[in-house]
């Protein structure tokens, strides 16, 4: 990568040089791939807070894919998804598949595959897909990005749980907030997801998170200073966006080839504030006055607390309690840290609860 590019990926689903964490996930991914029907990790669920890399880890899974000549159909979970994968994974198919099996296939795409549009259902046109996939020797991976709750999602789980019972060339990865990754799964008609591989991200540990800046930052032609990583390193706080944040605003306050301690101050001050409006005030005013109030009883003490303490402070019994303690772990809002315990998982949360509930104090 040329010098002068700052190889930090700020846009929602760039796949950045580095990628802190979740190696091994990636990795059981790519052998799934490799494998075929029959491997688990052909299913397989991303969820957490916004900016941990969801979207980022979908289009690295779909890009594994094609790298083991799969041909992917990346969609996002909106109305018109089920002809969405159908267009997608059409457009994707390569020339030696036969004009014949192309134009059975029946999506809406007439210009681009040379057919009218079919009459038969979603579930047969799918079928068809995978049987001109099949005879070119290779499958349909579909990565299915802010997954939620509705009819053609139930639809997706239902028909995809028939053709992997049949071994057919299929994988389904999805990745969304946790409460709605939640409701998908409490669904009745989905409910074999259950099943799927869950990958949980979150805090990234402090080695990889290391190596990830430093190695970004060394893919763009710069170093960083050990002051200037120590310094990255407690303002990032193990969250992959931060990092991707505070390492792009280091690199343009840098002016010579290594990012010194005075250059990385300036951007952790600029990616702080970014983080506040981005993050944190979005997150803010999504809140209820309870769920404030959970929160505002986790401030007393320097570390983790309990659900005990927690509903002690709020004057409320343990099972009201863990209720706001579920409800805003399954949204991202705060972190699990240790059994039963609570934490501010947001870089720079504390500080902005305490700030915001003396605002509002003071009005």
């Amino acid at each position: 990568m040329a010098a002068h590019i700052n190889p930090f990926a700020l846009g929602s689903g760039r796949v950045p040089p580095v990628m802190a964490g979740y190696g091994n996930a990636i990795e059981s991914i790519e052998n799934a791939f490799r494998n075929g029907p029959g491997d688990p990790n052909l299913t397989g669920i991303f969820d957490g807070a916004c900016g941990t890399g969801k979207t980022a880890l979908l289009t690295l899974t779909a890009d594994a894919a094609e790298e083991c000549v799969w041909i992917a159909a990346r969609v996002s979970a909106v109305p018109g998804t089920l002809e969405d994968i159908l267009v997608q994974a059409g457009k994707g198919i390569s020339d030696d598949v036969s004009r014949a099996r192309i134009s059975s296939i029946g999506t809406r795409e007439a210009g681009t595959l040379g057919q009218e549009e079919d009459s038969r259902n979603w579930r047969s046109r799918l079928e068809s897909l995978l049987d001109a996939l099949e005879a070119s020797g290779t499958g349909l991976p579909i990565t299915v990005d802010n997954v939620r709750n509705f009819d053609e999602m139930v639809q997706l789980a239902s028909v995809y749980q028939h053709l992997v019972s049949v071994g057919r060339r299929i994988s389904l990865l999805m990745a969304g907030l946790p409460s709605e990754v939640s409701r998908i799964l409490n669904d009745q008609p989905s409910s074999f997801l259950r099943r799927a591989t869950r990958h949980h991200l979150g805090r990234i540990g402090d080695a990889d998170m290391r190596k990830a800046l430093a190695g970004t930052i060394e893919s763009g032609g710069r170093t960083i200073e050990a002051y200037a990583l120590e310094a990255a390193m407690n303002a990032i706080g193990g969250f992959p966006f931060m990092m991707q944040l505070v390492g792009y605003r280091m690199r343009t306050q840098a002016e010579g080839d290594a990012i010194d301690l005075s250059a990385a101050e300036r951007g952790i001050e600029t990616a702080q504030q970014e983080m506040r409006m981005n993050i944190l005030e979005t997150t803010y005013q999504e809140l209820s006055d309870m769920d404030i109030a959970f929160i505002e009883a986790m401030l007393p003490g320097e570390g983790p607390s309990s659900t005990a303490e927690i509903a002690r402070r709020m004057e409320k019994g343990s099972a009201y309690a863990s209720q706001y303690r579920r409800r805003l772990l399954e949204e991202g809002v705060i972190g699990m840290s240790g059994r039963g315990k609570a934490s501010f998982g947001l870089p720079g949360w504390r500080a902005f609860i305490e700030e915001k509930l003396e605002e509002e104090r003071n009005l």
